[in-house]
């Protein structure tokens, strides 16, 4: 048989497994970076792929746009789907060099006063957005999307002059959380998982379990979901449970939830898998494109956290 330069074929999962009902969903529905991300995580598919499909996205100006966060449309560099690629790179392992040099130099172009990061910059105007996103001429700095990055970039020992100013806002947003929400406690999460000061990161962690525990911020029983009220602002239905906080045993927030609560958690997720093999979106949908494009995301997260749980081997 001639030589055709192809790799051979991963193994594919047993048919009807959780995992290939994904795997069908995912080369059903998602984009090449998508198809690219779950043959990396999954299917021994390879890095350098997952990087070509990345690059689409990219701009001269060292962002990202082009509705890689599926919910801002258009072509234009926002620091949401920047630090969307940032998770991408680090998921593959090539978080730094050049490239990683370059995202940097456009966090700084974008940045607030006080150097950390708005959820929207006012380039947005004039392209499709989520409705409930506001593009407003002088956004405020975000923990939301400052956080995220910067713990990213922390773990991969990416050091920048950008990163000393930005971490200080992290810092100071952090411990002076009274009343949030479980998407901004996700954020503050993505930091302190990978701040380099850890005894101060525990510290801030523990008084945030607290905080979550005492808002009623996770679903901790998904039985009694009418005992949990839904964020102001999120659609009906929109709720957060541990391992949204605690995507792998490894984190800090883990310690916010007994055994139990944990475990009644990843049975949840398990079972929120549909007959199409992907998992939903829980956040107010609002336009098809955005919603498809979304759910083979949520689906391959979902798949991550169920595997670093114990939950399959794949």
């Amino acid at each position: 048989m001639a030589e055709t330069g192809a790799s051979p074929l991963p193994p594919t999962p047993p048919a009807r497994s959780p995992l290939f009902r994904a795997e069908q969903f995912v080369w059903l529905t998602a984009r090449v970076l998508e198809q690219h991300l779950f043959a990396y995580h999954f299917l021994h598919g390879t890095p350098d792929a997952v990087e070509a499909a990345l690059d689409a996205y990219r701009n001269e100006d060292g962002g990202y746009g082009h509705a890689l966060e599926p919910d801002l449309r258009g072509p234009v560099s926002q620091p949401l789907h920047t630090a969307h690629a940032l998770r991408v790179l680090d998921a593959v392992g090539r978080c730094g060099g050049q490239r990683v040099e370059r995202v940097c130099r456009y966090l700084t172009s974008v940045s607030t006063a006080d150097g950390a990061l708005p959820a929207i910059h006012p380039s947005q105007r004039g392209y499709p957005v989520a409705p409930f996103v506001p593009v407003v001429d002088d956004p405020a700095s975000e923990l939301l999307a400052t956080g995220p990055v910067v713990g990213l970039l922390h773990r991969n020992e990416v050091w920048h002059a950008w990163l000393f100013r930005a971490t200080d806002f992290c810092w100071q947003a952090v411990e002076s959380l009274e009343k949030s929400h479980p998407y901004e406690v996700e954020a503050a999460v993505a930091f302190l998982d990978s701040a380099p000061d850890r005894s101060r990161a525990e510290a801030a962690a523990d008084r945030l379990g607290r905080l979550v525990r005492e808002q009623r911020l996770a679903a901790l029983d998904p039985d009694r979901l009418d005992a949990f009220p839904v964020a102001s602002g999120y659609a009906p239905g929109e709720h957060h449970f541990p391992h949204d906080f605690a995507r792998t045993p490894e984190s800090l927030a883990r310690a916010w939830f007994t055994d139990d609560e944990m475990a009644r958690s990843l049975d949840h997720l398990t079972a929120e898998q549909q007959d199409d093999g992907g998992w939903p979106i829980r956040w107010r949908q609002w336009a098809p494109a955005p919603a498809l494009e979304a759910r083979p995301l949520v689906t391959i997260e979902a798949l991550r956290t169920l595997r670093a749980y114990g939950r399959f081997v794949g």
